[in-house]
């Protein structure tokens, strides 16, 4: 007896797969899932209750279309009594008795709100004892007065700013009428270097492993693609613990979780934390076990420890879909990109794109020649060009979109990943999008925001702490908490680190990350650190060159790190007073890139002027491109003019050859340093 899959019954019927569930239910017959098999019997008996089902539908729709012609004047008396409604909120000729009034207003916006000459507004007030001129702003009781006297209907407007959180309720439901099918959203979760990225390259057909730091993804991305003509979007969140955090964002904003699990290696602790997020978010989980064709792979293996965190496989009498595949090898896709299709229409994912937009903030970066640049996940509505914005504590106005593919478009429905440029500041990774009515509104929002961020952050200043002196200060009971700045070259590494410093809390002292943001080190960052007693840590940026002097004028213990790991043990060691720095690091001096010069045999030259300090042959040297460090390494060769020289000293010009780097830009920070050991006394 030949049997079926319920999802191809479905299939078949043409119904989906979740009403092909509800069918069986009815009939009492015992299924787990819609990838559940059926006997040939059972698969004709649904057959027959489906085919009735659509007779008795077609009656039906009969019946209704008879009644309409009987009714055909019914819609129109309904449009007139809407008419006549709305008429009555109305005066004669239809103008709006109603002026909504702020809490203060100018006489002349006054007059023009009621349509009368300012001249006569300022006699009105002087009737009332009143002395005021056709700039003087009047507050809302006298505005009242002088509006009844004209015969209408003063109201107090709304502050809008305190109701945000009402006006910005993406819970509110909508008319099921006007909800239409969105695709899926879906996030690449596992172990680091369980193929996760390179799945997900073998699905689009692009490189993105090739373009990161040792193939480790180290920044959120989302991309779109399409299968037999149905889209699918995928967040690819990084591997290390540390991203936490941005897996958690990752399953919030997510329909359902790929776990990608190696099949030469097993369920790994980030494996199990990949699940908790799934489960804590209520998002379906598929498991791809990758790399099965590796000649030491073990998918039953894998199988029996998924079973052992509660995912137990569907062909082992589970819910869980497991679907062998090989990024490498190009095998099961499809299969995969199935399975992922017939969850989502399971689902019955859907979203209303006639209303403002609604959007979670994947990443978020400052773009030399672009400005703030944010990658948002537009999760209702549609987010249009020209459309007023508000994301955190930043605002603004659409200014451009650019979809995964690099190309320019206009609008954003639901489930579209779009870069949105025309922000005002960088807002952070996690933060929701909204669309509101105007400019004004908007920056209104913003700087509320902004005040509360900043009430939160400067606090009384006392005894500088340097992560030397922090155990002894614990021991002393001087730190109750440790309170840190973060800076990175994206913010999704400063969610990452905030999330990964916080958790080193203890008993004795509560690590605290009173502020994170994008960009260089500044001089505001440094005054922050001094007036709350914190320690500024920079990821893969450096200070400026002011900010420096302070930090060492406050004496604020100023840490750089290009690995995210080396942060948190430092941190750690500091904890439990064993940090022992090995080497100090001293700058040399600062040049500014002013000319390059491509020579051929030899490569580039970057022609260069010492801002201070000094340059020499045996430096080593790091780039720095608007705050962010591009490239560390050692100067290649040093000359003034066309002479070899050992050293170049502030206020002259040289040019600089770098070891294994020519990717040099005028305006580029050239920060010359030496490392020296430090000897144990």
């Amino acid at each position: 007896m030949s049997k079926i899959r319920v999802y191809e019954l479905a299939k078949n019927l043409g119904i989906s797969s979740k009403k092909m569930i509800s069918i069986l239910e009815e009939l009492d017959i015992d299924i787990k899932n819609h990838m559940s098999t059926l006997d040939e019997d059972i698969a004709k008996l649904v057959e027959d209750v489906v085919d009735e089902e659509k007779n008795d539908k077609q009656k039906r729709i009969k019946k209704d279309f008879k009644k309409v012609k009987q009714e055909p004047s019914k819609g129109k008396t309904e449009n007139k009594n809407k008419k006549d409604k709305k008429t009555d909120s109305k005066g004669s000729g239809g103008m709006d008795r109603r002026v909504i009034l702020p809490d203060k207003i100018s006489v002349k916006e006054l007059a023009s709100k009621i349509n009368k000459e300012p001249a006569q507004v300022i006699k009105k007030l002087f009737d009332y004892g009143v002395m005021a001129t056709i700039n003087q702003e009047i507050d809302f009781d006298s505005a009242s007065i002088i509006v009844e006297e004209f015969g209408l209907k003063a109201e107090k407007e709304k502050n809008i700013v305190d109701e945000e959180e009402n006006m910005f309720d993406i819970k509110q439901p909508d008319n099921p009428e006007s909800l239409v099918p969105r695709p899926p959203i879906v996030t690449i979760m596992g172990h680091v270097d369980h193929g996760k990225t390179s799945l997900l390259d073998a699905i689009r057909e692009t490189n993105v492993t090739a373009q990161e730091a040792g193939g480790i993804t180290q920044h959120i991305g989302a991309y779109k693609i399409n299968v037999d003509g149905k889209q699918i979007v995928f967040l690819d969140t990084p591997g290390h613990e540390a991203f936490t955090a941005m897996r958690a964002r990752g399953a919030k904003v997510t329909d359902i979780s790929v776990l990608v699990v190696a099949a030469d290696d097993g369920v790994m602790p980030q494996t199990i934390e990949a699940i908790n997020h799934s489960k804590a978010a209520k998002v379906p989980i598929i498991v791809a076990i990758n790399k099965i064709d590796k000649p030491n792979a073990n998918p039953d293996r894998v199988k029996q420890q998924l079973s052992e965190h509660g995912l137990i496989p569907e062909d082992w009498g589970g819910d869980t879909i497991c679907v062998p595949v090989s990024a490498l090898k190009k095998q099961g896709l499809d299969n995969l990109l199935e399975m992922i299709l017939l969850v989502a229409e399971v689902a019955e994912l859907k979203a209303n794109p006639n209303r403002p937009a609604v959007g979670t903030i994947i990443e978020a970066k400052l773009d030399r020649g672009r400005g703030p640049v944010a990658t948002v996940l537009v999760q209702n509505g549609t987010l249009k060009i020209g459309d007023a914005i508000v994301a955190g504590s930043a605002y603004g106005r659409v200014r451009a979109m650019i979809d995964d593919k690099g190309e320019r478009v206009k609008q954003a429905g639901p489930s579209m990943p779009v870069e949105v440029l025309g922000l005002s500041d960088v807002p952070h990774a996690g933060d929701l999008l909204y669309t509101v009515e105007d400019d004004k509104l908007a920056r209104q929002i913003a700087d509320k925001r902004k005040e509360k961020q900043r009430e939160a952050e400067f606090k009384a200043s006392h005894q500088k702490v340097s992560l030397e002196e922090l155990f002894n200060q614990i021991e002393k009971g001087e730190v109750k908490e440790l309170n840190i700045i973060i800076k990175a070259d994206v913010q999704g590494s400063v969610e990452a680190l905030k999330q990964a410093l916080e958790r080193l809390s203890n008993d004795e002292v509560e690590v605290k990350v009173i502020h994170g943001g994008v960009g260089a080190i500044t001089e505001t960052d440094i005054m922050l650190a001094a007036a709350s007693n914190a320690i500024v840590i920079g990821f893969n940026v450096r200070p400026e060159g002011n900010a420096r002097k302070v930090a060492e004028k406050e004496q604020v213990d100023v840490r750089t790190y290009r690995v995210i790991y080396n942060a948190i043990e430092d941190i750690q060691l500091a904890m439990k007073g064993v940090l022992e720095p090995k080497f100090e690091e001293t700058i040399q001096g600062r040049l500014e890139v002013r000319a390059v010069f491509k020579i051929s045999g030899v490569g580039v030259i970057a022609g260069c002027y010492v801002l201070e300090g000094k340059v020499t042959r045996n430096s080593q040297v790091r780039v720095i491109r608007d705050g962010v460090i591009i490239f560390e390494g050692k100067v290649e060769s040093l000359k003034r003019f066309k002479e070899d020289v050992k050293e170049v000293t502030a206020g002259y010009e040289c040019g600089i050859g770098l070891e294994k780097f020519n990717d040099i830009k005028e305006g580029d920070i050239l920060e010359v340093f030496v490392l020296k050991e430090v000897r144990e006394s």
